[in-house]
This record gives structure tokens, C-alpha cells and sequence, in this order.
């Protein structure tokens, strides 16, 4: 069993920062492993991580410790997970990618080059007996949805799981490279399609999750044996509070999606570090296309890394606070690691191999070219099925497996229905409560108009009893001035 890899990094403080609270920082260093924290209320906290990399680490640092022994294990054909986690702003990109991934300064490199970099330089040094190949696929998840960013068209990616391949992303691009260099222009592409926004923390602040993944497979020259490891790297868009980024309209709607997604993925961590010993419990990975994506990183066959980034400034405590829980709950997590190959998938019942997918494709379309009837409608279904192009669950945990996919979504779907039902249940009560305030409000007014009128008609009524008493004495006066 190994455990999640727990490193955290601070960033240099920002201008912003520095003009608002000078020099001052909430973190003390101890050593390469342990240092202290100090809140917004002044109380002090230990932490220690596999690594904390302070705001003088250089981007080197941070592959040679995080990142290459899981480019290592990915070429030996065992899975490897990187995740960057942390507020908005607080360096998560540009530890994963740097300026930019095209950029050759190599002081400023991120992790995705170097990534790059150190899969084609394993690939160099490997036996000559091995044959390797690399392919890319790039998504980000955006308001709840799986986007193919080297394909927009396709917006709404599904999540699959197999019990031979696990977490598959149904019909996601994949693209095959030969060095270092197609690859970053590759990936350098895909970025170009992330989605990003300005907020008053983050000039290019990431409005989604971005997914970087490496499938490498190896293949025996000698026979028809192969392995395959999957490294997937994890942007995480950050954490934020409205009135600090001063989000509003589309903005603030993304932002709930990410805080929301972002507690889904709190609550896995909880929910496999809190559990009892020996005894199975329900972890929620279905609560979010996060979590359902991160499945094998966090429960399964993966070596995993987690960099938590963090601000050292005393106006971002409580975040940070925040950001190094998280980070510390996740490092209990436990692992089982396995190579993937296709020695044990590839036995029929009689114990003999069965033959590789091409060499069913091929003999499909023999027997296609021998005849067409209506027994070839069963083999075109086989042949779709061997391509990828039909999804055939084909055992009865992929059965359960789509079963829970539908009902996750269909209980996804009725939540949302609810939130949205409370919410115009909401507008309608304020907009009553608003029509109660003006028709009161009227009420009121009349009433006093009301008072008014009586008040001026019983004035008018007085005066002219005045009036009347005055002009029986009026009268005969100007009868006399008349007679005259």
C-alpha cells in the first residue's frame, strides 16, 4: 500500500499583497518538511508535509521531488496522478504549466513540460527490446460538463468505467506523438481552449478543471505482450469568495460550480480517511464529473501526487488554512499499485491467448469479404465494438457499473430541477412580499387622503356657515346703496 504524496507551496507575495500589508507573512519556516502557521485570529499551527517548497523554490524542485518518480512509474506501465489544489491565484497553473509550456526559460518551466521532457527522455533510456508509443488527450470540465478541448465539438464528454480499463472518457480525442516538441505544440493547442475570466484576484484566472493525459504503452518486440500507463495531470480551478474576486453574473455562476465541485472532492477525502477500519463505506464519487474522473487517482491504481498551493499573505489565512487540511486529511489516503497489461484479459477459459483487437478486426473483415447476409450485421456490431465506436459493457460490473452511471445522473438532473424549483419559490415570495409592501403602502395613502377630504369638507362646511351669517346682514345694505 503507498500514500498519497502531500507537498505544498508558497508563492512570493503580490504587489497587491505587499501594498495592502507590507513584508508581513502567516508561515514560519521549521524546515524542508514542517513549518508554522498563524491565522487571522493569531493562533499557531504545525504542519508537516512530504515537502514544502517556500516562495524561494525554484520550478525544478518541484518536478525532480513531485514529479518524476511518477513519470518513471508511468513508463513501467503504473498509473500516476498529479493534482494542483489551492485558492484562485495562488500559483496553481503556473506551477502545472508555467509562463507558458512553450517558454525555454528553464528556471520558469512548469510541471507539464517537464513532464514532456522526462517521458520521451525514459522512453530514450529504456531496453531496446521495448517498443513505445505516446498519446494526448486534454479536457477541462467546465459547469459540469466534459469538454474535449483538442475537439469543442464535443462538449459533453461521458464517463465510463470498465473493470479492464477503469475511468474512461467515452470518445475523447487522442492524439499520437513522436517527440518532446510535437507534443507541447500539441498541448500548447489544447490550452489555447481552456476556459478563462478575470476576477479582481486573478487577471487569467481558470474558470474550469483542466485535465492533462498520457497514455504511454509499451509493447514487447518479441511477442504480442504489452503494458499501459495512464499519467493524468489536474489543474484545479481554485476555491473563491465573491467578495473578494468581485464576481458577478456568468462569472459568479462559474464560481458557485467550482466551489461546488470543489466540496464534492472534500468530501471523498473525507469519506475515505474517515472511515472505519475494515469496514466498507460509501465514498461519493459519483457526486461530481470531478470526483468520477479522479476515481482511480483517490481509490485506485495510481501513484498520486497532491501540490497544494497557497498564499503566504495574512489577508488569504483562512484559505490557506483551508488549502493545507485539505491537504493533510488527503495524505492518509492509502494506494494499491499494479502494472496494467494485457497478459490476464487476453486468457480465454481454456487458458490459451486470445488473439489481439487488431487481429479480430482483421478476421472480421475476412469473413465480411467471403459473404454479406444477415449474419454480418452480428459481426459489424462486433467489429464497432473492438473500435471503440459501440460502448458493450462486458461484464456485470460494467452493467452495474452504466446502471449507476444513468442513475447518478438522473438523481444529478432531479437536484438540480429542486435547486431551481427553490429558487423561483424564492423570487415568487420576494416578488409577493414586494406587491404586499406596495398594496399596504396604498392603502395607507388612501386612508389619508380619506382623512384629508373629511378635514377639507368640514372646513368648507364651517366657512360657509360663516359666509351664510354674513349675508343676511350684507343684504339690506346694498338694497339701501340700490335705492339711492
Amino acid at each position: 500500500m503507498s500514500s498519497i504524496t502531500a507537498c505544498v507551496r508558497f508563492r512570493p507575495l503580490s504587489s497587491k499583497e505587499r501594498r495592502d500589508h507590507g513584508d508581513s507573512v502567516c508561515i514560519q519556516c521549521i524546515d524542508s518538511q514542517t513549518f508554522l502557521f498563524k491565522d487571522e485570529k493569531e493562533e499557531e499551527y504545525t504542519f508537516g508535509f512530504d515537502k514544502v517548497f517556500y516562495d524561494n523554490s525554484d520550478q525544478a524542485q518541484v518536478y525532480e521531488f513531485l514529479a518524476l518518480p511518477i513519470v518513471k512509474d508511468a513508463v513501467d506501465a503504473i498509473n500516476g496522478t498529479i493534482i494542483t489544489y489551492g485558492q484562485t491565484g495562488a500559483g496553481k497553473t503556473y506551477s502545472m504549466e508555467g509562463p507558458s509550456i512553450l517558454v525555454h526559460d528553464e528556471q520558469k518551466r512548469g510541471l507539464v513540460p517537464r513532464v514532456v521532457d522526462g517521458l520521451f527522455d525514459c522512453i530514450k533510456s529504456s531496453e531496446g527490446t521495448m517498443k513505445y508509443s505516446i498519446k494526448l488527450s486534454m479536457v477541462e470540465i467546465y459547469m459540469e460538463k466534459v469538454r474535449d478541448l483538442f475537439d469543442l465539438s464535443k462538449d459533453n464528454i461521458q464517463i465510463k468505467e470498465s473493470k479492464a480499463q477503469g475511468i474512461v472518457l467515452n470518445g475523447v480525442t487522442e492524439i499520437s506523438v513522436l517527440d518532446a516538441a510535437e507534443a507541447l505544440q500539441t498541448l500548447s493547442s489544447g490550452i489555447a481552449n481552456r476556459t478563462v475570466g478575470e476576477t479582481q484576484m486573478n487577471m487569467s484566472s481558470s474558470r474550469s478543471h483542466c485535465i492533462y493525459i498520457f497514455t504511454v504503452q509499451q509493447e514487447l518486440k518479441k511477442d504480442d505482450r504489452w503494458k499501459t500507463g495512464k499519467l493524468i495531470l489536474v489543474d484545479l480551478a481554485g476555491s473563491e469568495k465573491a467578495e473578494k474576486t468581485g464576481a458577478e453574473g456568468k462569472v459568479l455562476e462559474e464560481a458557485k460550480t467550482i466551489n461546488k465541485s470543489l466540496s464534492a472532492l472534500g468530501n471523498v477525502i473525507n469519506a475515505l480517511t474517515c472511515g472505519l477500519p475494515g469496514k466498507a463505506s460509501h465514498i461519493p464519487f459519483r457526486d461530481s464529473k470531478l470526483t468520477r474522473l479522479l476515481q482511480d487517482a483517490l481509490g485506485g491504481n495510481s501513484r498520486t501526487a497532491l501540490l497544494c498551493c497557497c498564499s503566504p499573505s495574512p489577508s488569504n489565512a483562512l484559505e490557506s488554512l483551508s488549502t493545507l487540511r485539505f491537504g493533510m486529511r488527503a495524505k492518509h489516503i492509502k494506494m494499491s499499485l499494479h502494472a496494467k497489461s494485457n497478459e490476464d484479459k487476453c486468457a480465454k477459459k481454456d487458458g490459451s491467448p486470445s488473439p489481439s483487437k487488431n487481429e479480430a478486426c482483421e478476421r472480421i473483415l475476412h469473413q465480411l469479404r467471403e459473404r454479406f447476409d444477415v449474419e454480418d450485421v452480428m459481426l459489424l456490431e462486433e467489429l464497432f465494438r473492438l473500435s471503440g465506436i459501440l460502448y458493450d459493457p462486458c461484464s456485470p460490473e460494467d452493467l452495474d457499473s452504466a446502471f449507476e452511471d444513468v442513475t447518478s445522473q438522473t438523481i444529478v438532473s432531479l437536484q438540480q430541477m429542486v435547486e431551481e424549483l427553490v429558487s423561483i419559490v424564492e423570487q415568487v415570495e420576494n416578488e409577493n412580499k414586494t406587491l404586499k409592501d406596495r398594496l399596504a403602502a396604498c392603502e395607507r395613502s388612501n386612508t389619508q387622503r380619506k382623512e384629508a377630504g373629511g378635514h377639507t369638507s368640514s372646513v368648507l362646511h364651517r366657512l360657509s356657515d360663516t359666509l351664510g351669517s354674513f349675508v343676511p346682514w350684507f343684504w339690506p345694505l346694498s338694497s339701501i346703496k340700490l335705492l339711492k
